[in-house]
């Protein structure tokens, strides 16, 4: 049973958990960079409508969307090393922050997939089609025509998906790994003030987040107005 609430604790545990905040933004960020990665890859068989790839990526997307990231977790961490031994590659050896990272890159990718698949989608053929008229190939209308709008379409969804990200950051601690849940879990192990521990977390992820929304909306603006000047 815990002990009696002191609110002077709160405030005591905040730097002590701040400590292991770099481990979650290294998550977090390297999460977030393999994921726009796997996004694209993902989405251009399904844009371009190519039939065995597009499937697959379909099933993936799907899976990763509809299975919860905790049940993900425990997938890699536990099963790709017992795969990967039938063909003598041992991983069994490898830090748990391995496997959070690919876990969280492998569902973010599927997520960004969707985003870049639907912010492409939303642009009219037209303007595609007009930039073939003057002589661009595919790739060159798709990179200075198509993406640049989609880009401005996607990014309030994509600043949404990094800030969800940030907050399933805190389920790593459950495969070992040391971040700010992990060394909120030792607290509450030292000194039975759970509440505390949880008061703080819930403040500096709090804080965290209302950041990160104030940089995704500096931005957004920024992308705006750079797309109303090429407009005008």
């Amino acid at each position: 049973m815990g002990k009696a609430f002191d609110s002077s604790l709160v405030w005591e545990f905040i730097p002590k958990l701040l400590s292991y905040f770099h481990v979650t933004l290294l998550i977090l960020a390297l999460s977030v960079l393999f994921g726009i990665v796997i996004g694209f890859l993902v989405a251009l068989p399904r844009l371009y409508n190519m039939p065995i790839l597009g499937h697959i990526a379909a099933v993936y997307v799907s899976f990763m969307r509809g299975t919860p990231i905790l049940i993900q977790l425990f997938l890699i961490f536990y099963g790709l090393p017992a795969l990967l031994e039938a063909v003598n590659i041992d991983l069994f050896k490898t830090g748990p922050l391995v496997f959070v990272i690919v876990t969280y890159s492998l569902s973010s990718g599927a997520s960004f997939s969707e985003i870049i698949r639907g912010s492409v989608n939303s642009i009219e053929k037209g303007q595609a089609e007009a930039a073939y008229s003057v002589g661009m190939t595919g790739k060159q209308a798709f990179v200075r025509i198509v993406l640049p709008q989609a880009l401005v379409i996607s990014f309030p969804n994509f600043g949404n998906s990094v800030i969800g990200f940030l907050k399933d950051t805190s389920l790593a601690f459950t495969i070992g790994v040391m971040d700010m849940m992990g060394r909120g879990d030792t607290l509450i192990t030292a000194t039975a003030h759970a509440l505390e521990v949880y008061m703080s977390l819930s403040i500096i992820y709090y804080a965290v987040a209302v950041l990160l929304e104030k940089v995704f909306a500096f931005f957004e603006n920024r992308l705006q107005r750079h797309e109303q000047r090429l407009i005008s």
